[in-house]
């Protein structure tokens, strides 16, 4: 059977929650504005008059959720216009040709890339809270899987799940582990000890499981999962050889600068969206200017890197309606108190787990990993004092939470969008990806059950 859409799956999920706001009754917990943030006040949930989505809130959704996610959509494609200006110099793929012949030369290199590779995005995922970010960085890691004889699954994987794995065991995170600290009320980044730990193992079997299906291409590319599907990816004609010339390479150390910069920028001068974004079309334009590209060839490549994103910008849009819909018809309040009621009356070892299973399941509604920490600490941690589970083992199982199923939820703008720009069906996805979601769950709820039974957090 052919796979659906990614347009088609996100509608679906719209169309199901427009469905829930018929079936879920409509709620609201109390919110105070403290220092800039907006704090769910605990034990103020109550009811409201019911709102529920109809068929014409069905169609103005989208649009809403076009304009609730503007910013990431001009994000997108803006960056995605820009790189294009760096890939039109061949500066870029002429790297890519000189590591594919140093690896072919050395299969022992060959085996360190990706690993290396992914132990670099994942500390960039525990550190700064890469996310968006790596809408950009899949333009480079899918030609390079390519050309080490790999297929688009393990282009997308190289830093999608490097990041999110640190992303899910950050130890230092601002948008995740530091507003949900501030909320608890604990010193900003406490108890990065255990979380160092926890990014270690989270970013060790992220690296076994891209190698494990790594080696199976190896073995034979029909174990690859696109085949049939999109096409066998690895069969590829020999690309021509392009130079490494001296203005190529200076690109190249433009291309590798502007890297460090956005790490540093977005860790030590809170850079978001809007700076990222210059960065890249400065950088588009310098590439352009030193490789002599030409006004028109500039434009030209400009408006081809925008066209490649529309089917991203697409999916990113309506997966934010979902989130539009839900909220108009007013129940993720009402999805959150149930969920949190399950956790009362639990031994704290038990309860963590629930708590870490909640958060992953409120993850669905609410991708945004600082939006979920705003609206669900406030309610966790004096939940966390009750029960007797330590406040930094709230804010573990709810970065985990958060963190986790961000690589396979359709509500997620990201996933989607990069699934999209990738070429890989959303279904092809998810079916290599379930065992591993499986596995890190399980460890999760063990490193999740080690500070509330063996050492006092």
């Amino acid at each position: 059977m052919k796979s659906p859409d990614a347009l088609v799956v996100v509608s679906a999920v719209l169309l199901f929650f427009v469905l829930l706001t018929w079936i879920v009754p409509s709620g609201s917990y109390d919110r105070e504005v403290v220092d800039g943030k907006t704090i769910v006040m605990p034990g103020t949930y109550h009811s409201t008059e019911g709102n529920p989505q109809g068929i014409y809130d069905f169609l103005k959704a989208p649009i809403k959720g076009f304009v609730s996610a503007a910013h990431i959509i001009g994000f997108v494609l803006l960056v995605g216009g820009a790189f294009s200006m760096v890939t039109a110099t061949g500066a870029l793929d002429a790297a890519l040709q000189q590591v594919l012949r140093a690896a072919r030369r050395s299969p022992r290199l060959k085996k360190w890339v990706i690993p290396i590779l992914m132990l670099l995005f994942a500390f960039a995922g525990g550190t700064f809270g890469m996310a968006e970010e790596i809408l950009v960085f899949i333009l480079i890691t899918l030609p390079l899987a390519r050309s080490l004889g790999y297929d688009a699954i393990v282009g997308v994987a190289i830093p999608f799940v490097g990041a999110s794995m640190g992303f899910a065991g950050a130890a230092v995170n601002p948008f995740t582990v530091g507003i949900a600290q501030g909320i608890a009320e604990l010193p900003l980044f406490s108890g990065w000890e255990y979380r160092w730990f926890v990014w270690a193992v989270y970013t060790l079997l992220g690296i076994l499981f891209v190698m494990w299906y790594v080696r199976r291409l190896e073995k034979s590319p029909e174990n690859s999962l696109l085949y049939g599907v999109s096409g066998l990816e690895t069969n590829h004609e020999e690309p021509e050889e392009i130079p490494f010339n001296g203005r190529r390479k200076v690109i190249v150390v433009l291309f590798l600068f502007s890297l460090g910069l956005l790490m540093y920028g977005a860790n030590a001068m809170d850079w978001y969206i809007d700076e990222i974004a210059a960065l890249f079309i400065a950088l588009g334009l310098v590439s352009a200017i030193i490789s002599h590209l030409g006004l028109a060839d500039t434009v030209k490549a400009f408006t081809t890197g925008t066209k490649d994103m529309l089917t991203a910008a697409l999916i990113i849009g309506i997966s934010k309606s979902i989130l539009v819909v839900a909220e108009d018809g007013q129940i993720i309040d009402t999805i959150l108190f149930a969920l949190a009621g399950v956790v009362r009356d639990l031994p704290p070892a038990i309860s963590v787990q629930v708590m870490f299973v909640t958060q992953g399941l409120l993850n669905i509604v609410v991708p945004s990993g600082s939006g979920q920490a705003a609206i669900t600490m406030p309610v966790m941690t004096p939940l966390a004092d009750i029960i007797g589970v330590s406040r930094q083992s709230a804010v573990l199982a709810f970065q985990m939470g958060d963190g986790l199923l961000n690589m396979v939820i359709p509500t997620s703008g990201v996933t989607m969008g990069i699934l999209s720009i990738a070429g890989i069906p959303y279904t092809v996805w998810l079916r290599w990806m379930w065992r591993f979601i499986l596995l890190v769950t399980a460890v999760s709820m063990i490193l999740l059950a080690v500070p509330e039974t063996i050492f006092s957090w």
